[in-house]
């Protein structure tokens, strides 16, 4: 028995994501009866059948909905590795990092310029997402470090803690709960985070994987504007609420919320000298990094005074 091949794998995962023949091969590029033929070839091939077939619907057998995990899993991977070789090819190479815009503490030109001066540094090119984009681009081969916020999903991937500060809420000057300087869960039901999610759950959860189909999610501008008016709210790092005062715009501390970790992460299954002299950097820059204790109350005030040039917010954290 021959082994599978890609074009397989790739015939079958359109034909199981669609659950419709014609749709698949508008989606391939190609007419349906060879698609129809592949499908057939592939079952005999296997042995088994992967798709229940009526004049009304296709459905995935059990062993189709397993062939349909594992196969995404093996184009993934080989995406990823013609995506890893190419880019090791080249005539210049780099270091990718992964980041969210100002989800960096504040860190980022610290540890660029530490890590300039280790001897395995190489140029760096950023690759920049939003929350939830830094983990798929580590593991499709886009990036080779990331700098991201915690918890976020771990598997295939080691990461040292960076540093630990504060949450706030952002939310419209004009919303009846800023005139209050503290606030409890409870205030916030009935509003609702970038994502949709409730505000009154917090908000501090691993962010889902975004495939390359899905609705792009909004920036931070795009955010603050739909926070001045009134049509969500949002949990920040205190470094974030710092850096982006703004008139329309009031932040106010909530009991209980937990604090973010930002950290370091990065392939397990790939070593490299150049990724090992950025962890070093960007650890030895966090534990480097004195604290000035701040008061979160303090940030009710950044509306009203936006030329007070912010201090250190950060607190380091014991590694993992």
């Amino acid at each position: 028995m021959s082994d599978l091949e890609v074009r397989q794998l790739r015939y079958f995962v359109a034909v199981a994501e669609e659950l419709h023949f014609g749709r698949a091969a508008r989606r391939l590029g190609m007419a349906q009866p060879p698609l129809s033929r592949a499908i057939r070839d592939l079952e005999r091939h296997l042995g088994v059948r992967l798709l229940e077939r009526t004049t009304r619907q296709v459905a995935l057998t059990p062993a189709g909905e397993v062939l349909l995990r594992d196969a995404r899993t093996a184009l993934d991977a080989v995406a990823a590795a013609a995506r890893r070789t190419r880019y090791a090819g080249r005539s210049a190479p780099g270091l990718r990092l992964a980041l969210k815009a100002d989800f960096d503490a504040g860190l980022l030109p610290q540890i660029l310029a530490a890590y300039r001066c280790e001897e395995e540094s190489l140029p760096v090119e950023l690759v920049p997402g939003g929350r939830g984009d830094q983990v798929p681009a580590l593991h499709d081969g886009r990036a080779d470090v990331a700098i991201l916020p915690a918890p976020f999903e771990g598997r295939g991937l080691d990461a040292e803690p960076l540093l630990t500060e504060p949450r706030v809420l952002a939310l419209a000057a004009s919303d009846p709960l800023a005139a209050r300087r503290r606030l409890r869960p409870a205030d916030l039901a009935g509003r609702v985070l970038p994502d949709g999610a409730p505000a009154e759950r917090g908000g501090l959860s691993p962010a889902p994987s975004r495939s390359g189909d899905g609705p792009p999610r909004p920036d931070l501008a795009r955010i603050f504007n739909l926070i001045e008016l009134g049509a969500i709210v949002c949990f920040l790092p205190v470094s974030v609420a710092r850096r982006h005062p703004r008139p329309g715009v009031a932040y106010r501390d909530v009991d209980g919320l937990d604090p973010i970790t930002l950290a370091v992460a990065w392939p397990q299954d790939r070593h490299s000298p150049a990724v090992a002299a950025f962890v070093r950097a960007a650890t030895s820059v966090a534990a480097a990094t004195h604290p000035e204790s701040i008061a979160v109350d303090t940030m009710v005030d950044i509306a009203e005074d936006m030329t007070t040039p912010a201090p250190p917010l950060y607190e380091s954290v014991p590694r993992l």
